[in-house]
């Protein structure tokens, strides 16, 4: 009969798709119990249906299986390796979806993130914290309408095709209603938003911010244990480097920037059959080139992202020209906040020191790197 001993030194043999380390040596497998034919085994895993996650979970099972042992996995995570259970106890992972300027789509990123994730198989739910242009509910539309919860005065999140939708588009008595509030109201309601709502057990947070760095990012990195922020830029010059500061600031409350999109990378023309870049091109490979992080992916310019008569998101579209680039984006944050979360648990992601992380570096140069592990 295999034992606990045996299994692990098994074990070893899987390795981290995205590491490039086997899971034994990273801590990632916490415990294993052999009772029986069952192997109980806790996981240092934290990204529920992010593919590379499924992929380790199915080689364990494969593993497991060769030995005559039916593997029962459970993901065991803590604060001591940065994961907050006093904070949004219910909720694993918090995304901030952010751009250092207005006009680039960041809601329309955001937005397709989290029915993207939700069309994976996790819970998800969306926090429209952009109070000033508050657009989540016209790309993700209303099926279950918000509510409150008298006794508790907590407010229920409305629901658009399984994603639970926080939004102050819902406090508003037409669309056309200007939120007009000074820096202190806006405050208020993010903290409103943060505190008083009802969101249950959720996989993944994703919240999409204001443009800019100010009050509500800063109340966001000050409240939340935030897993990784998202940067959403266009080509164009003026986003790129306005996109910089968004990172800049991330970094600076010790945030890790999972990495940078490009969206209405190109233009493609179904007249003359040519693909053209309006905005010019490689603006986001260019940042994540210069300050050593992640080129998530790039979205074209299409019709279907929020034209009059689509109903879907173009992740859930799978008839939509752009469906197969939206899928490959989400996946890949996903395998981000995988990866991220992986690293804390192994001990091996290296947080920069708030203020020092480009001091010596030119603007557009600085390097963030992450540690290999011991011996390698």
């Amino acid at each position: 009969m295999t034992t606990e001993a045996e299994l692990s030194e098994r074990l070893s043999e899987v390795e981290d798709p995205i590491i490039g380390e086997d899971i034994v040596s990273l801590g990632l497998v916490r415990d294993i119990q052999i009772d029986g034919d069952t192997a109980t085994m806790s996981l240092a895993i934290n990204s529920p249906f992010a593919p590379a996650e499924m992929e380790i979970g199915e080689q364990i099972r494969e593993t497991v299986a060769e030995e005559g042992l039916e593997a029962d996995l459970h993901a065991n995570v803590d604060n001591i390796r940065g994961f907050d259970d006093e904070v949004f106890p219910n909720i694993r992972n918090v995304i901030a979806v952010a751009s250092g300027k207005g006009g680039v789509g960041k809601t329309t990123v955001a937005a397709n993130l989290a029915a993207g994730i939700d069309e994976l198989g996790a819970r998800v739910g969306l926090l429209d914290a952009d109070i000033h242009g508050p657009n989540v509910p016209r790309i993700l539309p209303i099926d279950e309408e918000p509510g409150v919860m008298a006794e508790q005065e907590r407010m229920v999140p409305g629901v658009s095709d399984g994603v639970k939708i926080i939004s102050m588009d819902f406090l508003t008595q037409n669309q056309d209603d200007p939120t007009i509030m000074r820096g202190p109201m806006v405050n208020n309601v993010m903290t409103n938003f943060l505190e008083n709502v009802e969101w249950g057990t959720l996989d993944y947070l994703v919240v999409d911010l204001p443009p800019g760095t100010g009050d509500a990012s800063l109340d966001l990195l000050q409240t939340l244990p935030v897993a990784g922020a998202v940067i959403v830029t266009t080509p164009q010059q003026m986003a790129v480097d306005d996109a910089r500061k968004g990172l800049r600031l991330f970094e600076k409350h010790d945030t890790p920037v999972l990495g940078i999109v490009e969206n209405m990378s190109t233009f493609h023309c179904s007249s003359c059959g040519e693909t053209h870049d309006p905005f010019g091109s490689g603006g986001g490979e260019k940042i994540a080139e210069d300050y050593g992080v992640e080129n998530l992916g790039a979205l074209p310019i299409h019709e279907d992202y929020g034209a009059d008569g689509t109903t879907d998101p173009v992740v859930k579209n799978e008839g939509s020209d752009v469906n197969d680039s939206a899928v490959e984006l989400v996946e890949s944050i996903a395998d981000r906040i995988g990866e991220v979360n992986r690293r804390k648990a192994a001990g091996i992601l290296d947080n920069t020191d708030s203020g020092t992380a480009f001091g010596e570096q030119p603007s557009g140069q600085a390097k963030l790197e992450t540690k290999e592990p011991d011996g390698h």
